[in-house]
């Protein structure tokens, strides 16, 4: 982030320091991190927020769970759990024996972090930082709108 890309975040939203700035402060020890959960999407039924601390085998479940209740399950992941997203998706693909398809979406979400101070003399401070996500939508297709390719028969 440039200097002049702190100074206007700085101006529009009061306490919010550079990357650097603000692993300096958690370092002197006079602030307590306090990380912000993330924005979620409105949760549905077929929704799995997926994280590296469950089990996978019990997140396989439920996901396999849902699949064959609702014929679709949206797998979300965010940072590390990228890949355990992506990981769990295929998995339920490979299971499905050819009757499951995947769509995946990326995108990128805005995280915001506060510093409390540890005494009164000092300014809470916020900072933003942004990490990777992915949202994989693994559904059982119609098998009315299947496409299927005409067959070839050879000559000769």
């Amino acid at each position: 982030m440039s200097t002049g890309a702190t100074a206007e975040a700085s101006k529009t939203s009061g306490k919010r320091k550079s990357l650097d700035e603000f692993k300096d402060l958690i370092d002197s020890e006079e602030y307590i991190l306090r990380k912000r959960l993330p924005a979620r999407l409105p949760k549905r039924k077929s929704d799995v927020y997926v994280s590296r601390k469950t089990n996978f085998k019990a997140q396989l479940d439920r996901c396999q769970k849902i699949l064959d209740a609702e014929n679709e399950v949206f797998v979300h992941g965010l940072g590390h759990a990228v890949n355990r997203a992506v990981n769990l998706a295929l998995q339920l693909k490979e299971s499905g024996c050819g009757s499951v398809e995947i769509s995946t979406h990326t995108s990128t979400v805005t995280l915001i972090d506060d510093l409390d101070p540890e005494n009164d003399d000092l300014e809470p401070e916020t900072s933003i930082r942004y990490n990777s996500s992915i949202h994989i939508r693994v559904y059982r297709p119609d098998p009315s709108q299947i496409n299927t390719l005409p067959t070839v028969t050879g000559s000769g």
